[in-house]
């Protein structure tokens, strides 16, 4: 996602033992108008089982490959859990749903009047959202649209609180403005606390105080540490989450220009490049320390996609059109693809 875009629309070692996969800026400036991107991608809201049901797969084929958003709305984040995409708008942070059988859809939550990232789907029937500009961060029920937990991660004027990704015991937010992570603890049998860490990043980071940095977020494969894409230089860094010591990941000499929303799926990372309108699949080894480009993933129905989200043999990916001069009556949608 690209801050410029939205703010003119508008004890760790043994917690990280129980962390589970999941899954948005870019380098250069978009059209006026309000863009950013997180994204949001995140496996775990796909239920498991069915990645692997050959079931599933096979009717996953009949579904629409292109999803129609309402008009004007501007998305930047999807989540995917049991057969639903959830997207998030950056006008006014509204949350629409729509079934993946059929692409029907409709909103399910009023946004506060402030952006809507990076989204992700817990086990338990909740989103949990990226507030970009506002700084802040926010727990909704899937099932009412109620917003069952609002935090503020931070009160610093330049930030943009970007992606998020979820382990079983923690929600942890990348912040686009500022060299830092956010840990946001997640109690006994999902309970929300009253609590945020703030992580300072160190090591091989190097923030840049005039471009975008920390974008899309995820665990390594190992589940023991988190890596995040700096969209201003086009580096993956490898996060110690109880130290912020960073350490870039070595993908041999390969960069994820226009990184953005990131998704990890067993030992392959998809990193969706927003303004190169493509997915870089990498292998990672276990660790998350090195990597490889396997291939790239393209559509024609890229428009600038921010974040991406899987169910059974697809991936997908919002477009946020970052280009194109936002209008009440701009179109916008997402595209399935194979994965």
């Amino acid at each position: 996602m690209h801050k410029r875009h939205v703010m003119a629309a508008l004890g760790l070692p043994v917690l990280l033992m129980g962390l589970v996969s999941t899954s948005a800026a870019a380098t250069v400036a978009p059209a006026p108008g309000p863009a950013v991107v997180k994204h949001s991608v995140y496996d775990a809201p796909c239920d498991r089982i069915r990645f692997g049901d050959q079931q599933t797969s096979r009717q996953s084929k009949a579904f629409p490959t292109r999803i129609d958003l309402p008009n004007g709305f501007q998305p930047e984040g999807i989540a995917i859990s049991r057969g639903t995409a959830y997207f998030g708008s950056l006008v006014d942070g509204d949350i629409y749903a729509a079934t993946l059988r059929t692409g029907r859809g409709k909103l399910i939550s009023q946004g506060p009047g402030t952006p809507s990232v990076g989204l992700k789907a817990d086990n338990r029937g909740r989103l949990w959202i990226a507030g970009g500009s506002a700084g802040n961060a926010r727990v909704v029920d899937i099932r009412t649209g109620k917003i069952l937990k609002s935090y503020t991660l931070t009160t610093e004027t330049a930030t943009f609180v970007n992606d998020v990704v979820l382990s079983r015991t923690s929600a942890w937010f990348t912040d686009s403005s500022r060299p830092v992570v956010y840990q946001v603890p997640i109690g006994r049998h999902g309970q929300l606390v009253n609590q945020v860490r703030t992580v300072p990043l160190s090591g091989d980071y190097v923030h840049d105080p005039t471009g975008f940095n920390g974008n899309g977020i995820t665990l390594t494969p190992d589940r023991r540490a988190l890596i995040i894409v700096q969209s201003s230089t086009g580096f993956l860094f490898r996060v110690d989450p109880r130290t912020g010591v960073t350490k870039r990941v070595d993908l041999g000499g390969t960069l994820m220009t226009n990184g953005d929303g990131m998704l990890l799926l067993g030992r392959l990372l998809y990193v969706v490049q927003n303004f190169s309108n493509q997915v870089a699949v990498v292998r990672l080894d276990r660790a998350g320390t090195t990597g490889r480009q396997i291939r790239t993933i393209t559509d024609p129905g890229f428009d600038i996609p921010t974040t991406a989200a899987a169910f059974g043999s697809r991936l997908y990916l919002v477009n946020a059109r970052f280009s194109t001069p936002p209008t009440a009556t701009t179109p916008y949608w997402a595209t399935a693809v194979r994965r």
